[in-house]
């Protein structure tokens, strides 16, 4: 049993229902999809990739995505996410990592061969036509007999330590999360229409198990981003929409929809169900949210650790405005979805009560089987069952989780992690910086934005441009920091090390004093 079987399901069922849209155009079929994934799936068999082995995506948003992710599964593969954002030099590390053989692309991301790759297929070429040319009768190639336990994803999240961890997710992880969306997040019906705004490498594109299963349809815009205006039209042409969301994805479509004067029901005409996560939305920007487009918002607190499958939010309690505590659960990331717990533990791992502020921890058939090659990470984030997040939160009787910080210098900007680790190691190779710094500081657009304290040779002339351009050419560009501020030193405790939380106070009292 695997998720190849979900796609077999569909095309068996229901062959010529529309499945997969490029903006309205119809991309195909659920039997053309099937057939297509079948084919790819044994060229890659003739290729010589065997079960277990490892594929590379590296594209931006397109309908040929949905169609690699099942052929690899189709083969008994594991699908390898690369954010398209990341810098060629980054994506090469996870090539080596992983131990992915051949990788798909589209030139405007991998404009250069990547190196490590035994075969790169620009998705959008000749030789990739050939590729997913459909197979007369799907059913012909068998899916690959994989177990519930074997690897299927395999999502590299950013560490404390500067490079990224392979986050080993399951069929079963994987299984979990898609039926999981139907009782916790929203119910889904064969109408209803997934859309791919968000990247695909990440939430959004495991998004579209759930649907899937429901025989919905699945929808990539044109642009293969957000754009407001095209995604309210795609929504008035294609019926209502469900999508995922960051919450500065929220606010842009939210600005789009007040001020093109939209009203709650016009927007009910575009969109079904907005999920948001990947950073807590503040209590203002929820309240304008609900107030501008209505009551179709769902709220997910996960990690890739347990992919979309933490707490959830509902619609109901966000719109129970009569609730005594109705601002303090919006606060929230809301209750435990079905098939985990949910507990709050001391430093020593020891239960808290209600109320209590520790450490946020997570069991259940959702959480990752480990990190990819590194049995030390994995033993220290999986303990006794427990998934330990790296989050603090806190709660209440009603089993409402507020996060309150995090225990990792984890930067959240746009929904996506960036781990100061990365960006200072790169700032350091730069000529004539001494020390560095990296912290967030808050943004009411992005979240967070970064910001790096430098210490500079005072010998040596160091502007921000420099450094601007020379992180250009060594991580990805969403994770340069928007200001550079010069010091002459850092502040540090007696043991030498960096005390970030007076840099942070240092932002905060410029914002006051502003």
């Amino acid at each position: 049993m695997s998720l190849a079987h979900l796609l077999v399901r569909q095309a068996r069922l229901n062959p010529q229902r529309p499945a997969i849209f490029n903006g309205t155009m119809l991309h195909a079929t659920a039997g053309q999809w099937a057939a297509r994934s079948a084919g790819l799936a044994q060229r890659l068999r003739d290729a010589g990739l065997m079960q277990g082995d490892r594929i590379l995506l590296f594209m931006r948003n397109h309908p040929r995505y949905l169609e690699v992710m099942w052929a690899a599964w189709w083969a008994g593969l594991v699908v390898v996410p690369v954010n398209a954002k990341l810098h060629t030099r980054e994506a090469e590390w996870i090539v080596a990592n992983s131990g992915a053989r051949w990788g798909f692309v589209t030139a405007d991301v991998a404009s250069e061969p990547l190196a490590g790759l035994e075969q790169q297929i620009d998705i959008e070429s000749a030789a990739a036509d050939a590729l997913f040319a459909p197979v007369p009768d799907a059913f012909a190639v068998p899916p690959a007999q994989r177990e519930l336990g074997d690897v299927a994803w395999l999502f590299y999240t950013s560490g404390t330590t500067g490079r990224p961890k392979g986050v080993m997710l399951t069929h079963r992880n994987l299984m979990t999360m898609g039926l999981t969306y139907a009782v916790d997040v929203d119910p889904i019906a064969a109408h209803d229409a997934m859309v791919y705004a968000a990247p695909m490498s990440h939430g959004a594109g495991i998004y579209a198990i759930p649907h899937l299963m429901a025989g919905a349809r699945h929808v990539v815009p044109a642009s293969g981003g957000v754009e407001p205006a095209e995604l309210f039209e795609l929504g008035r042409t294609l019926g209502p929409l469900s999508t995922f969301a960051a919450p500065t994805i929220v606010k842009r479509l939210v600005d789009y929809a007040q001020a093109s004067g939209i009203s709650a029901d016009q927007c009910a005409a575009s969109f079904k169900t907005i999920v948001y996560g990947g950073a807590p939305m503040y209590v203002t920007d929820i309240e304008r949210a609900l107030r501008v487009m209505g009551p179709r918002f769902v709220q997910i607190y996960g990690q890739g650790e347990t992919p979309m499958v933490g707490t959830a939010l509902s619609r109901a309690h966000l719109s129970d405005t009569a609730h005594p505590r109705y601002l303090e659960r919006i606060a929230s990331v809301g209750v435990a979805q079905t098939p985990v717990q949910i507990r709050i533990a001391s430093a020593t791992g020891e239960e808290l009560p209600l109320g209590e502020i520790g450490e946020v921890l997570v069991r259940g058939d959702s959480v990752m089987a480990g990190y990819w090659g590194n049995v030390e990470a994995s033993a220290a984030a999986l303990r006794d069952g427990w998934l330990y997040t790296g989050d603090v939160g806190c709660l209440d009787a009603d089993g409402f989780l507020t996060l309150k910080d995090r225990s990792k210098d984890l930067i959240i900007s746009g929904g996506s992690n960036i781990y100061p680790r990365e960006v200072e190691e790169a700032l350091l190779t730069a000529p004539g910086v001494v020390e560095v710094a990296v912290v967030g500081a808050f943004d009411a657009e992005w979240g967070e934005v970064v910001v790096a304290f430098i210490v500079a040779n005072p010998k040596l002339s160091v502007t921000a441009a420099d450094l601007d351009a020379h992180c250009l050419h060594q991580i990805a560009r969403f994770k340069r920091p928007k200001r550079y501020v010069f010091v002459d030193e850092l502040p540090k405790n007696n043991y030498g090390k960096v005390l970030k939380t007076a840099l942070r106070e240092r932002l905060q009292q410029e914002v006051l004093k502003s």
